[in-house]
């Protein structure tokens, strides 16, 4: 496997001190000087790579997002899973180490607040939002009717946020997003054991 540039290296370090500083000083807070100095670049690398703050904040979104995607990769490429076992990877996938962490639960949290006034972070946002139900639909799909199929995968996602969102915001997040995983495995088994389907773990 090729070695990454130093392009690559250097703008991954400015993701992850991005990262870092959200989680330190907040969103607004963190500036090019403060996510720089945790990089320990200089700070004119983010207006080279980025083209300013608001870039690498979406580029530190887009980072998540695809964290999020080789999650899910990473558990069903290459297996022969039932559609109720890949269901079960998808809920996995959204409650991962890094999806948990502090630095980027206070991330993800200051990025929703500001995709309602950044068309940027809206447009990825919105991606996310699509990707999450296409991929519960598209097992749903191989279980039930169309229909059953379609209100379950919404319920399923809405489920997966709002348990996500729950966990983040309260006093002991790790014990939440663990109780989060089982409540959201325990809906999905709920609605396709009737459908004959009992495999999902």
């Amino acid at each position: 496997m090729p070695r990454p540039t130093m392009k690559l290296v250097r703008q991954q370090q400015l993701i992850d001190a991005t990262l870092i500083s959200v989680e330190r000083h907040g969103l607004h807070h963190s500036t090019i000087i403060t996510i720089s100095g945790l990089a320990g670049l200089s700070s004119g690398l983010i207006s080279h790579y980025f083209g300013g703050k608001q870039g690498l904040v979406e580029a530190t979104f887009k980072y998540l997002l695809d964290e999020l995607k080789h999650a899910l990769l990473s558990r069903i490429l290459g297996e022969n899973l039932s559609p109720a076992v890949r269901l079960s990877m998808i809920v996995e996938s959204n409650f991962t180490e890094l999806q948990r962490s502090t630095a980027a639960t206070k991330t993800w949290l200051s990025f929703w607040s500001q995709a309602v006034h950044e068309p940027g972070l809206a447009r990825l946002q919105n991606i996310n939002s699509k990707r999450l139900y296409s991929n519960l639909a598209f097992s749903f799909k191989q279980i039930m009717p169309n229909d059953e199929a379609i209100n379950c995968a919404k319920q399923t996602a809405a489920m997966i946020d709002g348990f996500w969102l729950r966990s983040a915001l309260s006093r002991c997040p790790e014990q939440e997003f663990e109780q989060a995983q089982i409540l959201c495995k325990a809906f999905i088994e709920a609605v396709i054991v009737p459908h004959g389907e009992n495999e999902c773990r």
